[in-house]
């Protein structure tokens, strides 16, 4: 029998409608969920009641839980005619129903029951699920009206265990229909799984010419980012025609061949020959393991001491190309000191080995008589050898004969190699505030002179203001905020410090707080304050109550606000190239609008970045990152071409995000673990620059500047693919708030959250170099660009610029207006003449005709725009005009070893300002990008409703009197802050997901 059951913890409710004629009601609240009711204690005479009541219904069968809904409505209990009134309901569905350890309390709009219903207010309500045995489901109750003292018994509150296997497949599995949800409750799409091979529906054939000579291929085509760049040929942007898994892409479309489709379609297909060595049964005492051969390359595994059963459950991959012979080995071996003993042979022929495609089942192992002799029998070893591709499942896990050369052999090399799919920790803002502290104890030869509080979580430590009494009572009112990631491993420590000399700092008293205890909440609601009492030090905290000694009736104590704040997001990147723009609490999700794909083919023309066997070579691998969700493919070693294809999907739920591929040499492999992985470069791509449906195939230059100048280290060929689930939900979601709400309620300032998201960055850096094999904490800063904050001479000449090309267009038209004054072109002097009377004597056609003319310049660029996504422009990043020294001082340390103390703090100082100045001559710019990209159609989406905003104002304003609008703007803009709401409106929305040349910048 199932013990999952659903709580749901109905918090109170505000701002409701009277319905006694008294200007109040009486009020209570119905759950109705899988035919179960349960209701409320009434809270009489109170507009804004307060239950915090708790009640469980019991899941009976937890597979038809996403098709279950829960209803709270609120009713008004009138006594005179014994009956209730209606004020409103809240329907909650499958993804509001989340772990108890996500749960927060939400505050809901209410429902109105049809369109001429008079409804206000909100109900908060806590809703999750758990599988405890311990919680008893509550009492249902009949149809009967309450009574206004009846209390409705609950059970109390639990602590629940985490879900077992099966509730969570519950939760992660996809659903395909459509549900009605209420429109300001998110839909978590977090539990599906991200599966690598795309879906059955973008599957397409092969192309029968897939064996065709390359040479007959069209020439690449070579294309700008934007009209108007001109960046050498070499950093150009060239768009490939290559024969993937669906067929030959051709501008975009898929020429679909007459073979069967691949799941994988946006890679080459690379055949393989699998090899699983399951185990063995041997007899007599050995060291045996396994040696795997096909021609020159083999691969080996670990061996056991002295054993007759050994298991070792591990694949060998060996790629087509490296088949140089028609035979495979697989030799059984005695490990020695001197020279090792073959115990026996499996031999098979590569034209015999069968051939599978997913979704078939995998090939079942079989057992194979190993023998030396024609009459000594040595054992038994189980085997399964087939052909396959990247798509089948033990290609992830195996090892790999092109990404190891073949003298690699070892093991260790090997754990750093393999492909992985990593997820970075869920982030949450910890937000403490100090309120004061009494009874503070010091020693008898000291006074409370300057006391500050210090918190720490992990390696964050923040301090506060000092402040000074002479009484046992100090007061500070100062919040401080933190970066926790989930698991919360590290507790909050909190000690009051007092300076009682220079350098010198005494404890008054410590505690430590569990963050996994304190309050979570997903709005700006107020959070309970505590007193905690301090002990003398940490040590004395560790001891717990042990050691307390019983003598002591007085305790110093501190009053604290400590809460998670899960209604922001956590910025672990720069907030130009961020990938997710979602909140921390998993309620406050909404669907995806799409599904990213993305294939990860090869890289071509590599420089060499170490030497071996007296030759240049690198060992590269590839990482993306977008939302919580990084991929690192497998490590191909010794190749300056190396070839991936590999294949990964990306839930979007943001238009306005950015997709991050990195490429980095993996130096890991013949060294220490104390070399640095090498950046080889990256590229950024934004989603909205995507056209839905199409297939981008192209060669992204790599461009990476150096202390020497700007140097091109290869091409990464990628195949790229946005689907749309829903045209109409992807135009909405660009006239929606860009950040959560609380950005907008309680926003942070710019220093603070700079200083927040480079601890989240450190945070993610740590938690994914736990991983195995681990992404190296230099990988994780590249992609997140830790140091773009930095001061550079070259950055701000190009942001510069870049403002001056914003105001070109400004110049422009003033310098044509100067050119009519003068009669410089006297047809042109006239017709502008005619114009401008016609403008002055039908004040009406001024605005129709200046969005015409919108409308007109859009058309016109419609045929200009960018047929690509953009990449990395080296002209605009300035990377070709800088100077030798302009690039020494931007390579240099910070802070600066190239001068005395006094200048280098000076020079460290000018920095900081000019890194400032920087970022907002570079605000500014983007701004002003985005204008330009309303017409010139970077994002074809925005571009074309803003063409059909422009067609349809013109149209509306020709037929309004030119007075009404003037009107109504100027009392929009005027109007009362009562009417004003916190959140931007719908233009702003729109405007700030517009892209800019932020992207192309080096």
């Amino acid at each position: 029998m199932s013990n999952l059951k659903l709580g749901v913890e109905v918090v109170g409710a505000h701002d409701l409608m009277p319905k006694d004629g008294q200007g109040s009601c009486s009020t209570y609240v119905e759950l109705h969920f899988d035919g179960w009711k349960f209701r409320t204690t009434t809270k009489e005479k109170d507009l804004n009641p307060v239950w915090n009541e708790k009640f469980y219904f019991n899941v009976t069968d937890p597979s038809k839980l996403p098709n279950l809904t829960l209803d709270a409505c609120i009713y008004h209990y009138s006594k005179r005619s014994n009956s209730k009134i209606f004020l409103g309901k809240v329907h909650l569905t499958e993804p509001s129903f989340v772990p108890y350890a996500d749960a927060v309390v939400l505050h809901y709009p209410l429902e109105k029951k049809n369109v001429f219903s008079r409804i206000k207010g909100e109900l908060g309500l806590k809703v999750y699920v758990t599988d405890d045995p311990s919680v008893k489901s509550s009492n249902p109750i009949h149809d009967v009206e309450p009574s206004v003292d009846t209390v409705q018994h609950s059970t109390p509150d639990q602590s629940p265990v985490s879900f077992t296997n099966s509730i969570l497949n519950v939760f992660s599995r996809k659903k395909n229909e459509t549900k009605h949800t209420f429109h300001t409750l998110p839909n978590s799409n977090e539990e599906k799984q991200h599966k690598s091979s795309p879906s059955a529906a973008a599957k397409t054939n092969k192309d029968s010419g897939m064996h065709e000579s390359k040479s007959g291929l069209p020439p690449p085509k070579v294309f700008h980012a934007y009209p108007g760049s001109f960046s050498p040929m070499d950093y150009a942007l060239k768009e490939t025609s290559p024969f993937l898994g669906g067929g030959q892409v051709v501008g975009g479309r898929v020429i679909r061949g007459y073979r069967p489709s691949s799941s994988y379609d946006l890679v080459e297909p690379m055949q393989y020959l699998f090899v699983r060595v399951v185990r063995a049964r041997l007899t007599g005492s050995i060291d045996p393991y396994v040696e795997v051969k096909v021609g020159n390359f083999k691969g080996i595994t670990k061996h056991y001491e002295k054993t007759q059963d050994p298991e070792w459950n591990q694949v060998f991959a060996f790629a087509r190309e490296n088949q140089q012979s028609t035979l495979l080995e697989v030799v059984v071996k005695d490990k020695n000191m001197l020279l090792d003993e073959i115990i026996g042979t499996v031999k098979f022929d590569l034209h015999d080995v069968p051939r599978r495609v997913p979704p078939n089942s995998p090939l079942a192992p079989e057992w194979y008589r190993i023998d030396k002799g024609k009459d000594k029998k040595k054992g038994e070893l189980m085997l399964a050898v087939w052909f396959g591709t990247q798509a089948d499942e033990a290609f992830p896990d195996a090892w790999h004969s092109d990404a190891l050369s073949s003298g690699d052999i070892s093991s260790s090399a090997y754990a750093h190699m393999r492909s992985k799919v990593y997820h970075s920790p869920r982030l949450w803002y910890v937000r403490v505030k100090v309120i004061e502290a009494q009874d503070l104890h010091v020693s008898e030869n000291s006074q409370i002179h300057d006391a500050y509080v210090k918190l720490q979580i992990g390696n964050q430590i923040l301090k506060t203001r000092p402040v000074q009494s002479r009484t046992m009572i100090l007061r500070w009112d100062q919040e401080l905020m933190f970066v926790a990631a989930e698991p919360f491993e590290e507790p909050l420590i909190v000690s009051v410090e007092n300076r009682v000399g220079p350098n010198k700092d005494e404890t008054i008293g410590a505690v430590i707080i569990p963050v996994d205890q304190t309050d979570k909440r997903a709005d700006d609601r107020l959070i309970h304050t505590r007193w905690y009492h301090l002990e003398e030090s940490i040590s004395s905290v560790m001891d717990g109550e042990q050691g307390k000694k019983e003598k002591d009736k007085f305790f110093s104590r501190i009053h604290l606000s400590v809460c998670l704040d899960g209604g922001y997001h956590v910025f672990d990147g720069s907030t130009y190239y961020s990938s997710d723009l979602r909140p921390t609490s998993k309620q406050l999700w909404k669907k995806p609008i799409g599904l990213l794909e993305i294939g990860i083919l090869s890289v071509d023309g590599l420089h060499p970045t170490k030497t071996r066997d007296g030759r240049g070579t690198t060992d590269t691998y590839c990482v993306a990152k977008y939302g919580h969700k990084w991929v690192r493919t497998r490590t191909v070693s010794d190749s300056l071409s190396p070839k991936y294809n590999e294949q990964y999907t990306w839930d979007v739920y943001d238009p306005a995000t950015v997709l991050t591929v990195g490429v980095f040499d993996n130096g890991q492999l013949h060294n220490s673990d104390g070399n640095k992985d090498l950046k080889i470069g990256k590229v950024r791509i934004r989603i909205s620059t995507l056209e839905a449906g199409r297939v981008y195939t192209n060669a992204y230059p790599l461009p990476v500047l150096h202390p020497s100048g700007v140097k091109k280290m290869g091409e990464l060929h990628l195949a790229i693919r946005f689907s749309c689930s829903s045209m109409v939900d992807l135009m909405q979601q660009y006239f929606k708030p860009h950040l959560p709400k609380m950005h907008y309620k309680r926003p942070l300032n710019l220093m603070e959250q700079e200083k927040l998201r480079h601890q989240a960055v450190n945070v993610v850096a740590s938690r994914l170099s736990r991983a195995e094999p681990p992404l190296r904490k230099e990988v994780v800063e590249y992609m997140c660009d830790t140091d773009s904050h930095l001061w550079s001479m070259r950055r701000s000449k190009a942001n510069f610029y870049r403002l001056m090309t914003v105001f070109s267009g400004i110049l422009s038209v003033v310098r044509w207006l100067g050119e009519v004054s003068t009669w410089k072109h006297p047809i042109t002097t006239v017709l502008v003449h005619i114009l401008f009377l016609m403008l002055v004597c039908f004040p009406e056609l001024i605005l129709p005709t200046v969005f015409l003319y919108m409308f007109v310049i859009s058309m016109w660029n419609w045929r200009f725009r960018p047929r690509c996504p953009p990449h990395m422009n080296t002209r605009l990043s300035y990377a070709e005009g800088v100077t030798p020294d302009e690039l020494d001082e931007e390579f240099d340390t910070f802070p600066s070893s190239k001068s005395p103390d006094i200048l280098r703090w000076r020079y460290d100082r000018l920095r900081t300002v000019a890194g400032r100045i920087q970022s907002v001559v570079g605000d500014l710019a983007t701004q002003g990008e985005r204008i330009q990209a309303l017409v010139n159609w970077r994002d074809p989406r925005a571009s074309a409703m803003f063409m059909v905003f422009c067609f349809v104002a013109a149209i509306v304003l020709y037929v309004t009197p030119f007075q009404l609008p003037i009107l109504l703007t100027g009392f929009y803009l005027m109007r009362h802050p009562m009417l004003r709401s916190k959140v931007p409106p719908a233009p702003v929305n729109f405007f700030r997901r517009l892209p800019s040349l932020t992207d192309s910048m080096l």
